[in-house]
């Protein structure tokens, strides 16, 4: 837990109003994606590559600042130039879609394969969207039929968590061990379940149940940079209409108490929209 005060936010981006004097690839006015998990490129995991594994790893509005301000100072190799004008709200959705695409590369989803996936919160529908995109088919449960709902609206297909069906994927975007069985349960011999969501909360797998069936479990967190936060800037102007499916109405920064709120009751992703604070267009 941060100290307070402590300036929230970690999904979004926003319109270059200053350049720093070394800076030669970006400039004023463009708008760009913030990608906020600032690797250190130098520890064991980023020289393998997996940057989402980066020991020293700063993420704002986690363990540094956020992005809930008017201004907000971002190292220029983290600010991602859209390839395509695009809503406010699909900034605030950039970064959750680069966490679902990477666990469906990692997973390595083929087109036409059945995929269940567990959690209809706001991770939970851009991982339908995500495999829906790469050619899945992919079912959705949640206990919350009003979150199902929003999943149907992309093409997703809902299923009761006791439904009887075995598929090969199942991605657990909730984490807490009640979606964990619901994920094992449904996981077909041989199968694998990507884990998303996190809980402190122990789960319950045996070895003898994990050897039996043969099971793959695997974590995913968040991305690998640079490939994966570029494929999903490099998507997020194409998915526009389909991510903005999946958002509440933005919520001016004065009421952002009731972004907050909504997030724990209401459908869709929540986010607060600072394209026009105080006047000052971005």
């Amino acid at each position: 837990t941060p100290a307070l005060p402590w300036v929230p936010g970690h999904e979004g981006g926003g319109r270059i109003v200053a350049v720093g004097a070394d800076v030669r690839d970006r400039h004023v006015g463009q708008q760009v994606a913030v990608e906020p998990n600032y690797c250190c490129f130098t520890c064991p995991p980023c020289t393998r590559g997996m940057t989402s594994g980066c020991e020293h790893r700063l993420s704002p509005g986690i363990t540094v600042p956020g992005l809930l301000a008017e201004r907000v100072a971002v190292p220029a190799r983290f600010a991602w130039p859209l390839p395509a004008p695009v809503g406010a709200e699909v900034l605030a959705c950039v970064e959750p879609f680069a966490v679902a695409r990477s666990a469906v590369r990692r997973a390595g989803v083929a087109p036409g394969t059945d995929c269940l996936v567990v959690g209809a919160g706001s991770q939970g529908l851009l991982t339908c969207l995500s495999l829906l995109e790469a050619g899945a088919r992919v079912f959705v449960t949640d206990p919350r039929a009003d979150r199902v709902a929003v999943a149907e609206r992309i093409g997703a297909r809902p299923v009761a968590p006791d439904g009887g069906r075995a598929f090969p994927f199942v991605f657990d975007t909730a984490g807490v061990p009640a979606a964990w069985e619901t994920s094992s349960h449904n996981v077909a011999t041989g199968g694998t379940v990507m884990v998303i969501g996190m809980s402190s909360e122990p789960v319950g797998l045996s070895t003898m149940e994990l050897t039996r069936r043969q099971l793959q479990v695997r974590g995913s967190l968040i991305y690998d940079h640079p490939a994966d936060f570029a494929a999903a800037v490099a998507a997020a102007a194409g998915a526009a209409p389909r991510l903005a499916g999946l958002l509440r109405p933005g919520v001016p920064p004065d009421e952002s108490g009731r972004a907050f709120a909504e997030a724990r009751t209401e459908p869709g992703k929540s986010w607060i929209d600072l394209s026009d604070w105080g006047g000052d267009h971005r």
